[in-house]
């Protein structure tokens, strides 16, 4: 395919973005300046069209991209369309007023449904990405702590559980050291057997406790609730209705099941990319394979966690992938400002 062809594709997809109906040759050869005809623009739509690259979707109409065309047009994007610079200092403000972690969640999926006008996914950074900053010991009864485990992405667990004797303070503070000198620092990938040598490394009269502690432990580490998501703006698919050929109760329904978020979020890590755009029949989730799906990691160096935006393949791919890889850019660096 010949550089004029790709820009008459680019032409159609960005008119049909932007316009919403099928775009014809003699709109194609007003609206851009590709120096040639409309008869000559009309005979690189036929090639395009013949090539699966745009289609007609009734007679006498314009065209429209098909996956095919899209996925060619993200492929040969030759610029992303940056966020103006109010934009970026309005991200960087918004996001930076996050009290913790949590709150840098909520923010930020928020602000990438209000970007994008998408469906927007953030997972929270995995625990088996991150490593441990501190664990903390609380007495609230002579037999039962709280123990807090804080991680380097600021992710925060806490459990409470009930020992076999009751401690002075000073066992609480004697655990608490034992704890902190065996896992502070360390991946919580290595965790689970580092913790069941700990009642081992505990005084004889705190073994019991020690075992109860390294119990709820490894729970902590090992729960796979610690794959967790957040999802804000489900209801702008309501506003590309017309783009789906089906009903979109099952696209709902999938938004509300973490176990698919995930998945969908995971092929981003398993390919290995820092950013992936997934269009139509890519996706591997039937309930998915209508949309496009564009997302990214982030993390304070290395990889801690994803985000991404769900929406019709009619998209505005540059937009979005500029918005996607923003926001990823600035949360790493706040994750990165409270290691």
């Amino acid at each position: 395919m010949d550089d004029r062809k790709l820009e008459v594709l680019r032409a159609i997809v960005e008119d049909y973005v932007a316009t919403q109906e099928p775009v014809g040759s003699k709109a194609v050869a007003q609206r851009h300046a590709l120096g040639v005809s409309a008869a000559t623009i009309r005979n690189d739509m036929a090639y395009l069209e013949e090539a699966g690259y745009i289609h007609q979707p009734h007679t006498s109409a314009g065209r429209i991209p098909t996956d095919k065309g899209y996925r060619l047009f993200v492929d040969r994007l030759g610029k992303i369309k940056p966020l103006s610079t109010v934009e970026r200092r309005a991200v960087h403000r918004f996001l930076a007023q996050a009290l913790d972690l949590d709150d840098v969640v909520s923010r930020t999926v928020r602000l990438l449904s209000q970007l994008t006008h998408q469906v927007a996914v953030v997972q929270y950074p995995s625990l088996n990405r991150s490593t441990v900053r501190h664990l903390e010991l609380v007495a609230l009864t002579p037999t039962r702590v709280m123990l807090v485990m804080i991680t380097d992405t600021g992710r925060v667990e806490q459990r409470q559980l009930e020992l076999p004797a009751e401690l002075a303070e000073d066992d609480v503070l004697d655990l608490r050291k034992l704890i902190n000198e065996q896992l502070q620092g360390k991946p919580l990938t290595d965790a689970p057997r580092i913790i069941v040598e700990l009642a081992e490394l505990a005084r004889p009269e705190l073994k019991a406790s020690a075992s109860a502690l390294a119990r709820v432990l490894l729970e902590t580490v090992v729960s796979r609730a610690d794959e967790r998501v957040a999802v804000a703006g489900a209801a702008n698919l309501t506003r590309h209705t017309a783009y789906f050929a089906g009903s979109l109760r099952p696209i709902l329904e999938a938004l509300e099941e973490e176990v698919v978020l995930m998945q969908l979020l995971g092929h981003t890590a398993d390919s290995g990319a820092l950013l992936t755009v997934r269009i139509g029949d890519e996706n591997e989730i039937d309930d998915f394979r209508e949309t496009a799906v564009v997302t990214a990691g982030y993390g304070p160096g290395a990889v801690v966690g994803h985000m991404g935006v769900l929406g019709p393949t009619r998209m505005d791919y540059p937009g979005t992938i500029a918005a996607v890889r923003a926001v990823a850019r600035y949360v790493s660096e706040i994750l990165e400002q409270n290691r």
